[in-house]
Order: C-alpha cells, then structure tokens, then sequence
C-alpha cells in the first residue's frame, strides 16, 4: 500500500525538519516547503493526501494560502491542517471557514499532531467511499449500497436489470454509450443477440424517473448518454 503524502508548508526550519522526521518514521511520505507560494508552485504539479499549513508565513500567509487551495478545483479537495502559534479563536475560526479540516496550536506534541492526521486521513477516506456510494444528478440519487432509487428523496422501485443500466448510465455521465457496450456491461451478453433490449429498459427507466429520465439521452445511430 502507497504510504499517504504530507505537503509541510512551514518557515521555521527547525520545525519543519522535526515534523518530518517523526511523520516519516510514522510511515508518511513528506515534502517541506519553506513558504506559501513555493507550496502553491509544488501543488500545481503534484499531488498530495493531506497539507500540514502553518500560518505565520512570510509575505504569504496561511490564511491566504488556504484560501487558495481550496478555490482551486485541482487542490480543493485536500485536507489542510492549520499549524500555528496563534491559539486564538479567531483564528482557528478563520481557518476552519477557510475551509480547514482541523489545526493544531504550538507548541504540540508529534503523538498529538500524528493522531490528528491520521483522523483526518481516515475521515477523507471514509468520505470518499461514501461518495462512490451514492450517485446525483439533479433530482436523481442512486444509493448504490442500499440499491435504492431516488427521485425528489422519494424512492421508485426498479427491476435489478434497471438498477444495473441507471448505474453505469450515471458512472459514466457525459460519455455516449452504444447498445453493444451496453449489453455487454449490463447484461453480460454478446451484441450479436439484439439491442431491442436496450431500448426497452431504457423506454421504462424513463417512465419510472419522470422528469429526470429526459437526462438520458438518445445519440441516434448509436446509443445512448446521460446528460452532464
């Protein structure tokens, strides 16, 4: 399993070679960058499971710097952890609407800092497979876990079949799908046998959903696409 990466964004050298030493040897992989536009530089090329940001930063500050990488689309889903000297309120407020998942105040312990991060990361991972579970477009939800279909949080009973076609129509949204690919996906048969199928599945999710079934689109000569 790849060990989970750290972008420590911290000016204090001693600080920052500290922080590194110990999340390493607690099986993290580390990066050190001394100030926030370095950090922004590095991020825009790779990629990281968790920022460590301090917050008295030269000329940038953490603030700005959150700020940053949380309106950018690339980086905002990365959790940042504010580390600061600066235990006031307002500014663990500031930093927490800023859109950090969490901070810790110095001076700290590394125990401290560690079992932080590994809260964070296991939240992150927990989120993301909720995320995977459950499908939206709209009006539309598919739970997948619970093999359940949403329309205005009211649920439309489909056949197992219907269920399988919304699910791969929704995980691959925006991409045209043809009969043939969708026979051999969905129902597990080779495109020789007949696409009427299909088109029959489709006809009644569409009935079943209302309003949201006209985001299945027809691409005529080819299949079919749910709209982005």
């Amino acid at each position: 399993m790849a060990k989970a990466s750290i972008l420590i964004v911290e000016d204090d050298t001693h600080i920052s070679k500290l922080v590194k030493y110990n999340l390493e040897k607690a099986g993290f992989a580390c990066t050190v960058s001394p100030s926030g536009e370095e950090a922004l530089d590095i991020l825009g090329h790779q990629t990281f499971d968790l920022i460590l940001l301090d917050i008295m930063l030269p000329e940038l500050d953490g603030f700005e710097v959150c700020k940053k990488i949380k309106q950018d689309p690339v980086t905002s889903s990365i959790p940042v952890l504010m580390l600061t000297a600066r235990g006031e309120e307002i500014d663990r407020v500031i930093g927490l609407e800023l859109g950090a998942e969490d901070y810790v105040v110095k001076p700290f312990s590394m125990r401290e800092l560690t079992l932080r991060i590994k809260a964070v990361l296991r939240r992150r991972t927990q989120s993301i497979k909720e995320t995977k579970d459950v499908l939206v477009a709209d009006k539309l939800t598919l739970d997948i876990s619970r093999h359940k279909v949403l329309v205005n949080q009211k649920e439309v009973t489909v056949t197992a079949m219907e269920f399988k076609l919304l699910k791969v129509l929704l995980e691959r949204r925006g991409r045209v799908q043809s009969r043939d690919r969708l026979l051999e996906d969905v129902w597990d048969i080779a495109s020789d046998i007949t696409t009427r199928t299909v088109d029959t599945h489709i006809k009644r999710l569409r009935q079943k959903l209302g309003k949201p079934g006209k985001m299945i689109e027809t691409v005529r000569g080819i299949g079919y696409r749910f709209s982005e």
